[in-house]
């Protein structure tokens, strides 16, 4: 047990139900934080104004929103699952309040003279925990789309699960190297190891992996394929309004939270300030660490709404084929040549962070020569697809009488004399259906 486990497991019962209940609020409140960022910085790059109605700047806007969902009628189709529509919305959002008991967000404080750390569990094996419980919380969105006895929530319930099983395998590779290089699954322990070097660069194919599942783990744009709204009405949540909504509403929110936490304790440092700031002595002790733990989960969350306002929605082929063709062989492979170049660290001399470098740089040059070889064949396979489609030259009038175009084929092809005997020819100028039947006259 290490000295983080060891002071938590002396925390009283007040004072983790303390932390609890302050965990609970700053999820809340950072849930409504990140609805008005996120209109605000949408509106500003669409050179719109956004929210700016209900408090100073617009801040009380997602509290308002919460209020008119709460007094919308609650509406449950003929055809649901009773007991299972409702509990689909509460089983998707637990789970997201749960991940976030082992994330550490801060050293060792004094809480109404108690000694403890700003962490409400630690685990040796924390970081499996969160997978598990973002596992159960897909179940809440394929049971909301089976049990609403609807077409589109179905479907949307069903790519959810393909989705989510996809990313959550390339999610998990990207840990590994994590695991190999701090020696433990504890969050804390993972945290004291990167007091020198941020895993984020050290280990940046990791981190950049993790980054494009957290997105596609979330169900956010540009893979927000689950609910999208141009397919699928609005996907697994179609039937739901009122409170029901909102929790689902609350879930995405808090899961994006979860994910750049988690991004900022495993490749981000965790609490520790960045440089310059830790030049600073005193940087790394009291609650200013929590301040910088902010400030770096804020910035991911950034990330999101850019992406957000940026992309446009990928297709689901495309979508899928990132996920098992790009992002877990890259992980396999970049798991290879870490454990190799750690073996070599161990048995040779071998400046191994130069190494590691180096193979770091051969894998990124390799994805983006990938990522041209497939721009290259799906420009190749248009071009065969405009020749296969060209318009093809045709005479309306071979057999004798007008013949409508296929597909592909031209109408701005000149009359010829139809192929009678004794059949006059008729005028040059004229392609309609009377000459052609004063040709079979004649």
């Amino acid at each position: 047990m290490n000295d983080t486990a060891s002071l938590l497991a002396d925390d009283p019962w007040w004072l983790i139900a303390f932390k609890a209940v302050c965990v609970f609020g700053f999820l809340v409140v950072i849930t409504l934080f990140n609805i008005v960022f996120e209109r605000r910085v949408v509106a500003r790059m669409q050179h719109r104004i956004g929210p700016n109605r209900h408090g100073p700047f617009g801040s009380l806007q997602s509290l308002a929103d919460g209020v008119k969902l709460a007094f919308k009628e609650d509406l449950t189709p003929s055809t649901a699952d009773k007991v299972v529509f409702f509990l689909a919305p509460v089983i998707s959002t637990a789970p997201a309040f749960l991940a976030f008991a082992v994330i550490p967000f801060g050293p060792e404080v004094s809480i109404f003279g108690e000694r403890t750390t700003l962490q409400l569990a630690d685990f040796p094996v924390g970081v499996l925990y969160v997978l598990a419980i973002a596992s159960v919380g897909i179940y809440g969105i394929v049971l909301a789309g089976w049990s609403s006895g609807s077409t589109y929530p179905l479907l949307g319930g069903l790519r959810s699960s393909a989705q989510m099983i996809s990313y959550e395998v390339a999610m998990g590779l990207s840990f590994v190297a994590v695991f190999l290089v701090a020696g433990s699954m504890s969050t804390s322990q993972i945290v004291a190891e990167q007091s020198d070097w941020w895993y984020g660069v050290i280990l940046f194919p990791s981190f950049a992996i993790y980054l494009v599942a957290m997105v596609g783990e979330t169900n956010r744009a540009p893979f927000d394929l689950p609910e999208a709204e141009g397919e699928l009405v609005g996907g697994f949540h179609t039937e739901y309004s009122s409170l029901k909504f909102a929790l689902f509403f609350l879930a995405e929110y808090i899961n994006m939270v979860n994910v750049s936490a988690l991004a900022t304790t495993l490749f981000l440092g965790g609490w520790r300030a960045p440089w310059p700031i830790s030049l600073w002595d005193g940087a790394n002790e009291g609650w200013w660490p929590l301040l910088w733990w902010i400030a770096k989960v804020v910035i991911l969350i950034f990330v999101f709404v850019w992406l957000r306002g940026t992309l446009p929605r990928l297709r689901y082929d495309q979508f899928m084929k990132l996920g098992w063709k790009g992002l877990i062989p890259v992980s396999l492979a970049w798991i290879v040549l870490l454990a190799t170049v750690l073996t070599v660290r161990r048995e040779t001399d071998i400046d191994t962070r130069t190494l590691l470098f180096t193979f770091a740089g051969i894998l990124v040059v390799g994805l983006l020569l990938s990522f041209v070889w497939d721009a290259v064949a799906a420009r190749k396979e248009a071009t065969k697809l405009e020749v296969r489609t060209a318009p093809r030259q045709r005479d309306a009038f071979s057999g004798g009488f007008p013949v409508p175009p296929l597909p592909g084929q031209s109408l701005d092809e000149p009359a010829r004399q139809p192929a009678h005997s004794g059949a006059a020819a008729p005028d040059a100028g004229t392609t309609g259906p009377d000459t052609a039947q004063e040709g079979d006259r004649g």
